[in-house]
This record gives structure tokens, C-alpha cells and sequence, in this order.
């Protein structure tokens, strides 16, 4: 997947325990939030996976919230993100077999499924430890595979994308 740096503009939640008169317990406060924050959010449809908060470049005057007192603080930061392509190639993991079809992992990207009519000569063999063949090789759990992205799309309930593959063309399939 291809890495991205994205400036990002946020809020951050910090409680009146760690309000500080000295800046820089305050300032450690707001970077481990914001590290924090990103963490749980995990991928966002416009930007692709977070991967690293790269550098803080602002952080604004704090509001006070009434009600609970604590303070939010708009800052701005850049930040490395993977965002799948189509058409693109990547490596990738046989997760699960199934016999229409194998899911792969890559990276941070956990639901990636490639059909049985897109790994054109295989042929899917049941049993115990199920696999797809050919003549030359075999799809079988936790063999690398390098495909193509044939399409993706965003679900907002898992904060993660769903790619379509194939290892339909030229130097993709098993490693």
C-alpha cells in the first residue's frame, strides 16, 4: 500500500489531573492523548490506515468544558497513513480457506478476499487442511501471496476497508 504523510487537524481531551502550570507535562499530556486517540481510531475512509503520528505543528488554546472541567486543545500534526489503491500490487497472507474463495491479510488490512473464479487454474481440495492447487503450486494457510487490488470499499463500522483480489496476471500468485 502506498504511504501517505496527511496533515491532520484534531481535538484533544486532556483532564484537569493533567494540567500543568509547566508546559511540557502539559504538552507530554496532549502528544500521549493524541497518540492515544489515533490509536482507537484506527483508519478513517478519506485518509486509509494511521500508522504513525509523524510531528505535532500546533497546538491552540485549550477550552474549558464547563461541566467537567476539562480542556481541549485543537492541534494540528502530520501523519503516516496506508490507504489500499486499486490496481495496485501487494504481498499478502492466506488467512482462511473456503471453497469459493481464500481471505488474505496484508498489513493492517485484515479482510481481503480473492474469489475462486479469479485464481483461474486452481482447484479447491477439501479435507482436514483445506487448500487450492494447481499444477505447480498450492494456496494453503499462511502462504505468501503477491496480488492485485481489483477493487476495495470502506466499512464504517469495522474502521476498515474490504479489498477485492486477484492473482490473475503476470509474476502474482504463491511466493
Amino acid at each position: 500500500m502506498v504511504f501517505l504523510e496527511v496533515e491532520m487537524s484534531w481535538n484533544v481531551l486532556i483532564s484537569p489531573s493533567q494540567l500543568d502550570r509547566k508546559g511540557l507535562l502539559l504538552r507530554k499530556a496532549i502528544i500521549v492523548r493524541l497518540l492515544e486517540d489515533v490509536t482507537n481510531k484506527r483508519a478513517s475512509k478519506e485518509h486509509g490506515y494511521y500508522v504513525a503520528v509523524n510531528q505535532l505543528k500546533a497546538i491552540s488554546e485549550g477550552k474549558v468544558r464547563e461541566l467537567t472541567g476539562d480542556v481541549l486543545f485543537p492541534v494540528t500534526f502530520t501523519c503516516i497513513t496506508q490507504k489500499p489503491l486499486k490496481g495496485e500490487i501487494l504481498v499478502g497472507y492466506v488467512d482462511r480457506i473456503l471453497k469459493h474463495g481464500v481471505f488474505l491479510k496484508s498489513g493492517p488490512v485484515e479482510s481481503i478476499f480473492m474469489a475462486e473464479k479469479s485464481m483461474s487454474d486452481y482447484k479447491y481440495i477439501g479435507g482436514e487442511n483445506p487448500m487450492f492447487m494447481n499444477d505447480h503450486s498450492k494456496l494453503e494457510k499462511d502462504t505468501a501471496v503477491r496480488f492485485k487490488v481489483m477493487g476495495f470499499r470502506w466499512m464504517e463500522a469495522d474502521r476498515q476497508f474490504q479489498l477485492l483480489a486477484t492473482i490473475a496476471g503476470d509474476f502474482l500468485g504463491p511466493l
